[in-house]
């Protein structure tokens, strides 16, 4: 067959199969045809902050306004006993798969797992997400923002990634993996690779109104490809959790507005939710702990520096109310407003009081490096709060004011401070009864809603697996009867041993061993906690404690505790937090002792890097420096916060080496000569005293196997910070160790580190 005979064949037969439609009798099956959503199928927006007290914002009677949270309330639903695990990593996972936080073995944050199923940090493949259910019936799926449900063993190129979130139904993921990140300079993915920075050089740049910008492109890409596809975003920002930070102009919105001090603002809150009608008339302010001292009993300048603290989380949020009315905005003007079904978690749990009685302003130097935030340095860092040279988190006292009515905050999962949390729903098509909701839920509660409103069944197997079944129920029922009786009759809460059990419109309750700012150890056995007794049907603030009036109805509960903790997994209950807990963690490198690197593209999570805290260490650089000379980094990790940098500077070998930003907490060694151009060979060698942790050495800067320079460095970091910062070779990614650092201008051929 000659070649034009042969393109006429096929040319016809190509032809044949375009015209033929797929019912022609004798024809072959048509093209498979993607799954469609179900008729009327919604666009769904979940959105969750982070760090947030039940009183923070406005919509809740909080002192910071959230017009955009309000404004969506006003056209839809706010609920005001609905509930979260009291905890980070915890909350994400029950609400993304719809099954209590333990009984997917998330029972902890990840940076804490240990070998127990209810803790091992590892979504089952049989708790299958919304997003996956989502985009397998026919939706398009996408995440914006913080994750911090991959194992630390998990998080660095090697993976593997089923549990990042484009392992786990989202086809886009743009944001981070730990539990915060710096605002100013954050380390983010795309996917599941490393995302260069979206504005180099903008000064005013700050990751919330990235995660903002990256959604509205992604919505108007998804839109513009199928218009008629339904889209599932999930939008977690980093806000309001540590580091505190925000644009300036945003924290001086709120200048002098907290100056009256955490005892009145509580109350003033307080005062605010009754007006709106957010707590009963018959509610109580709950006492303050002892714990926290009185506002009244501070020195003037403690309270200059703790009211700046709140007003940098005040901007912080209200900042990222902001940001939230931007993307609010679009989909009303895209004409999309009507047939979304929204749903806003206003915090993953309670605000948090792991800054302490005093706030700081370096957070993982303050919970892990002994960077004790005395008076005078906080003072002297008051105009600084918020900005690129902080990393802050505002005093206990500011989280027991914006968890108002209720005890205690975040971590706390025994008391309504550590897991009652605003949620409002907005879906104008479906919701005509608009107002407040009173029945009782909790976050696995939202998965099975969003179904339910989809017209999608829960599967009983997903990709040949098959599924536990769903522990939510849906509040579909709750939308157009404010009266509707709760579908929830049951729900448990623990997290490092504070534990609590609700049955009924009773809740009882374990009483707190360890304050939830210290890092120390273990408060003791868990199961000698002193246990509390409330009935909420009369006491909506957990004010009064029947535990000694109430023996019966206290044993009753404690026995259906025992229950739920057995089926969900959470025994062993297991109090330890700080390096206790640590100690025993899942995974990482610290059984290697020798490391090597062969290009300058690298970057390491902490986890997968050469452990050299509290021991001695070598790194050996082998480079080839240019004729101009040689400058930049060299090997880094942490960041001006803690960690150190090893390169050249001026031609010169130089270490920085940073526990905070305190003078006395830097130390910088470097040489007098200039390293020759050409191939050379540069070492850092680190001669540890020993003695324990966070203690200080010798460090020792060599060029071709001549020692050039040599100095103490003082004392040393247990970690570097902050979270999500990597080992770094040929640059210094995310914050820098030292502003002038760089990236090496000569070539990195090889990098062996040997720890000791």
């Amino acid at each position: 067959m000659g070649a034009n005979t042969f393109a006429r064949v096929v040319g016809a037969a190509l032809l044949s199969c375009l015209l033929v439609p797929s019912s022609w009798p004798g024809s072959p099956p048509g093209v498979p045809q993607p799954v469609r959503a179900p008729e009327g199928a919604p666009n769904v927006l979940l959105v969750m902050t982070d760090d947030v007290g039940f009183a923070a914002a406005s919509t809740f009677g909080g002192p910071i306004p959230t017009p955009n949270l309000d404004r969506l309330a006003a056209q839809g639903l706010r609920y005001n006993r609905f509930h979260t695990t009291g905890i980070c990593s915890p909350t994400r996972a029950a609400l993304l798969t719809g099954r209590n936080h333990h009984a997917v073995s998330a029972g902890i944050i990840t940076d804490l797992a240990t070998a127990q199923p209810g803790y091992w940090s590892q979504l089952p493949r049989s708790a299958a997400t919304i997003a996956e259910v989502l985009r397998l019936s026919g939706n398009n799926t996408a995440m914006f923002g913080k994750h911090h449900n991959v194992p630390n063993s998990q998080l660095s190129a090697a993976g593997p990634f089923d549990l990042w979130p484009t392992g786990l139904g989202f086809e886009y993921f743009y944001g981070f993996l730990g539990g915060d990140v710096d605002q100013w300079q954050p380390r983010l993915y795309r996917g599941i690779s490393p995302a260069e920075p979206r504005y180099p050089g903008d000064p005013g740049y700050i990751l919330d109104r990235d995660l903002a910008d990256d959604a509205l492109a992604w919505i108007h890409n998804q839109k513009a490809a199928a218009p008629d596809k339904p889209f599932f975003v999930y939008l977690v920002p980093g806000a309001a959790h540590s580091p505190h930070q925000a644009p300036k102009v945003w924290i001086d919105r709120f200048r002098g507005q907290f100056d009256q001090g955490w005892d009145r603002l509580r109350a003033e809150s307080f005062a605010r939710q009754k007006r709106l009608g957010i707590v009963p008339e018959e509610a109580r302010l709950t006492a303050r702990p002892a714990e926290i001292p009185a506002w009244s009993s501070l020195h003037a300048n403690e309270k200059r520096v703790y009211a700046r603290m709140m007003e940098v989380y005040a901007g912080m949020l209200a900042h990222q109310d902001q940001q939230f009315g931007r993307i609010l905005a679009e989909l009303e003007r895209m004409g999309l407003i009507d047939d979304t079904l929204i749903v806003f978690i206003e915090g993953d749990n309670g605000a948090s009081a792991e800054g302490g009685m005093t706030g700081n302003v370096n957070e993982i130097g303050a919970m892990v490096n002994d960077v004790k935030p005395d008076a005078q340095w906080l003072l002297s860092m008051v105009d600084q709060l918020g900005g690129p040279d902080t990393y802050g988190h505002f005093p206990a006292g500011w989280a027991w004011a914006t968890d108002a009515p209720f005890q205690w905050t975040k971590q706390v999962a025994s008391h309504f401070g550590g897991t009652r949390n605003g949620l409002v729903i907005s879906w104008p098509r479906k919701i005509r009864a608009r107002g407040l909701r009173t029945q009782f839920h909790h976050v696995i509660d939202v998965m099975p809603t969003i179904l339910e409103a989809a017209g999608i069944q829960a599967p009983g197997e997903v990709n040949g697996v098959r599924q536990q079944p769903l522990d939510g129920v849906s509040m579909l029922y709750s939308f157009d009867d404010p009266r509707a009786a709760g579908r929830r009759a049951t729900q448990y809460f623990e997290v490092l041993g504070n534990r609590a059990i609700y049955h009924d419109g009773w809740l009882a309750s374990t009483t707190p061993q360890r304050m939830p700012w210290s890092f120390d150890g273990p408060a003791g056995v868990p199961d000698a906690y002193p246990w509390e007794l409330y009935d909420l049907r009369h006491d909506f603030s957990q004010a009064r404690n029947l535990a000694a009036t109430q023996p019966g109805k206290l044993r009753e509960l404690q026995a259906l505790f025992e229950r739920e903790a057995i089926r969900n997994h959470v025994l062993p209950l297991d109090d330890r937090i700080g390096h206790l807990r640590a100690r025993d963690a899942v995974g990482g490198s610290a059984k290697r002792t020798h490391f090597v690197y062969w290009s300058a593209d690298v970057s390491v999570p902490n986890h997968a890097a050469p452990p050299t805290v509290a021991r001695s260490f070598s790194v050996v650089v082998d480079v080839i420096v240019p004729e101009a000379g040689g400058e930049g980094v060299l090997v880094a990790t942490g960041s001006r916060f803690g960690g150190w940098s090893f390169g050249l500077e001026r031609g010169r070998p130089s270490l920085h080496y940073v526990v905070s930003q305190r003078p006395g907490d830097q130390f910088h060694i470097a040489g007098d000569t200039q390293v020759p151009a050409g191939p050379v060979r540069l070492r850092f060698d680190f001669d540890y005293d020993g003695g324990g942790i966070r203690r200080g050495g010798l460090a020792r800067l060599g060029v071709n196997d001549e020692p050039v320079a040599s100095g103490r460095i003082g004392r040393t970091f247990v970690t570097s910070a902050g979270i999500g910062e990597t080992f770094d070779i040929g640059r210094d990614t995310g914050v820098p160790v030292s502003p002038a650092s760089g990236p090496f201008n000569g070539e990195v051929r090889r990098v062996e580190v040997e720890v000791r």
